[in-house]
């Protein structure tokens, strides 16, 4: 049995998840402690600043990359702390990294990349582990989209000998699993449906100065406006078949801003946000589910910060009638932990020299080991 560490920081730009599991010899995983750091104010605007600039300087990304690197160690130690584990009892940590830019087709002709910010080098010499990072690139080398990484995880996890089931991630963007029973010889699918807590929390943030909406009561409050959302949906992402990938490059205020008649009540727009997350995770589940000629899957387990939201939950269940709705929780997996759990367990794969990705969820020409490998 071998202890591994996973570290996430998504497009939320709410919090470093850490997650301890336990690989066992049959590579079976369970997850043994969770911790999470909230990120301080002055980090968060930061990244968020880099994350829309059209310059940066490498002073300020350095600064920014100092300040996560050591966020996401203070997270590991108090994690430690917790399990009351000692730093030389884990084989490695996997950590993600902070997305700053995703562009797997690139821009203007140019050439593909994503960046997450992150420093290994620097978490090993904190930490004391062996640290394995820089996941996403070896699979854009080739050929594919880099994301969605996790359902490779969730595929070992949650396969089902008789149903089709989903796993829905629901971060700052929706990403969907889909995966055939274990008795199908078809391959799981995975895409990016669109945007899920990112608009929601900007809009939030912009109007009540709250980080975000919680349980989703603000948008509960409102009304959907039906032809806002459906010059929202008209954004040809959402016809885009997979593989397919997205981020705050794309949705974002200055995006919504464009669809907006100038007139809406500002709860109005956050359910209309809301019934986007949701109706765009439903025209996600009908298309893939067309590319495998397959019935209406039977259920669907949620995790991400959106799983907790109540109002986005319901409109969820009312867009995929006849797939029953839960969170991971259901399955034994806390919906909080599962994408950083999922990186413990990629770190795992890269030391057992096993591919990390899903050709048939990111494009990639064929399965690839994922990650480079910095010793403690």
């Amino acid at each position: 049995m071998s202890l591994f560490i996973g570290l996430m920081s998504g497009t939320s730009l709410d919090a470093v998840d850490a997650a301890l599991i336990r690989v066992h010899a049959d590579g079976t995983p369970e997850l043994i402690a969770s911790h999470g750091e909230t990120l301080p104010d002055a980090l968060r605007a930061a990244l968020h600043q880099l994350c829309h600039a059209d310059h940066v300087r490498f002073a300020e990304l350095a600064s920014a990359e100092g300040a996560f690197c050591r966020l996401q160690a203070t997270t590991v130690k108090r994690l430690l702390e917790k399990a009351q584990t000692a730093p030389h009892e884990v084989r490695a940590i996997g950590s993600h990294g902070q997305t700053i830019e995703h562009a797997p087709q690139g821009y203007g002709g140019g050439p593909a990349y994503t960046l997450q910010m992150d420093n290994p080098s620097l978490l090993a010499e904190l930490t004391g582990c062996c640290v394995v990072g820089d996941f996403r690139r070896r699979d854009l080398a080739a050929g594919g989209q880099a994301a969605p990484l996790a359902p490779a995880f969730h595929a070992a996890l949650f396969r089902h000998p008789e149903q089709w089931r989903l796993v829905l991630n629901l971060g700052g963007f929706a990403n969907l699993t889909v995966l055939p029973p274990t008795t199908d010889s078809r391959q799981p699918l995975g895409f990016d449906t669109g945007p899920a807590n990112a608009l929601m929390d900007a809009w939030v943030d912009q109007h009540l100065g709250e980080p975000y909406d919680r349980d989703g009561a603000w948008a509960a409050s409102g009304k959907v406006d039906e032809a806002l959302l459906a010059r929202c949906l008209a954004d040809p992402f959402f016809s885009q078949p997979p593989p397919r990938s997205t981020g705050r490059e794309y949705f974002h205020l200055d995006w919504l801003n464009q669809h907006l008649s100038g007139d809406e009540r500002a709860q109005d727009v956050q359910a209309t946000l809301s019934a986007l997350t949701a109706a765009s995770v439903a025209d996600g589940i009908k298309l893939a589910m067309q590319t495998y000629a397959a019935p209406t899957p039977a259920a669907l387990f949620a995790c991400g910060g959106g799983a907790s939201n109540a109002n986005l939950m319901a409109r969820l269940a009312h867009h995929i009638p006849g797939t029953e709705v839960h969170d991971t929780a259901s399955l034994g997996w806390s919906a909080d932990w599962l994408e950083a759990a999922a990186f413990a367990w990629l770190a795992w794969r890269r030391l057992e020299h096993l591919p990390g990705n899903l050709p048939s969820v990111t494009g990639a020409l064929g399965p690839r080991v994922l990650g480079g490998v910095y010793s403690a």
